[in-house]
């Protein structure tokens, strides 16, 4: 009798690691991508924990996934399928960032300063300032916000609609992909659109100016003008920037939920 108690404990042990770790990758492929957790001056140590954490306080709210029956691909194609899941959930969660990092490169264009830049992060790679500061004020702004929190409220939920083995996410999130690729990109232009109208302005006068007074080299008078210019407005509207960042952040937690549907 208490040989088959302890073999039932045993049983019931193995189906809740078999839980944790079909969780914990789904959770690590977020972690890996998401950009406030992947930067490159976070440990990987930090990474991983916090995944294991997150999937030890995920695991509890989930039925159990019994493992039983399956064979050993078939085990090993569910990992790749709980991958892959997450590595989807955590590309539309990037997105946010990779609207700033257009944003940066188009005010970066329109006042002069591409030759001004410094290492991203996240991606390693040059960055031009402007980019820099918005994706700043951006991890700000998402942890103050508490984004943090509702988005991995909304990844345990969507354990609801996509269970463990359910499957890799069909059309319908494909296409909600495709729409929040789209969207970056107005976003972006919105964000950028103060600094490309005093760009406009700038080269306009100039331009007339330089047709009057044919004796003045337009192009190079302007230049300083542009960055001068480009600078004043980039800092008086920070907080349209701000707003137009934080609305996209509050709507990371739908966006999640759609993309498990």
């Amino acid at each position: 009798m208490g040989g088959h108690c302890c073999k039932d404990a045993r049983h019931g042990l193995n189906l809740d690691i078999a839980n944790w770790l079909f969780v914990f990758l789904r959770v690590s492929a977020v972690v890996m991508v998401f950009p406030v957790f992947s930067a490159k001056n976070i440990p990987a140590r930090v990474r991983v924990a916090l995944a294991a954490l997150t999937a030890f306080l995920i695991v509890p709210s989930l039925p159990p996934f019994a493992v039983e029956g399956f064979g050993l691909w078939q085990v090993v194609g569910i990992m790749l399928r709980e991958l892959i899941n997450g590595l989807v959930i955590g590309f539309v969660a990037r997105m946010v960032f990779l609207c700033l990092d257009i944003a940066g490169n188009i005010i970066a264009t329109e006042v002069g300063l591409n030759l001004a830049s410094d290492v991203n992060p996240v991606s390693g790679v040059r960055t031009e300032i402007p980019g820099m500061i918005l994706f700043y004020l951006a991890a700000m702004m998402f942890l103050a916000l508490d984004i943090h929190h509702y988005l991995l409220a909304a990844l345990e939920r969507g354990y609801t609609v996509l269970p463990i083995g359910a499957g890799v996410m069909g059309n319908a999130a494909l296409d909600e992909v495709i729409m929040h690729t789209s969207r970056i990109f107005g976003v972006a232009v919105q964000i950028a659109a103060p600094m490309m109208a005093v760009s406009f302005i700038v080269m306009l006068v100039f331009s007339l100016i330089g047709r009057a007074v044919q004796q003045i080299s337009s192009f190079f008078e302007s230049f300083a003008f542009r960055v001068l210019a480009g600078l004043f407005v980039f800092g008086i509207t920070m907080n349209l920037m701000a707003q137009h960042i934080a609305a996209y952040l509050q709507r990371l937690p739908d966006d999640v939920m759609r993309i498990t549907e």
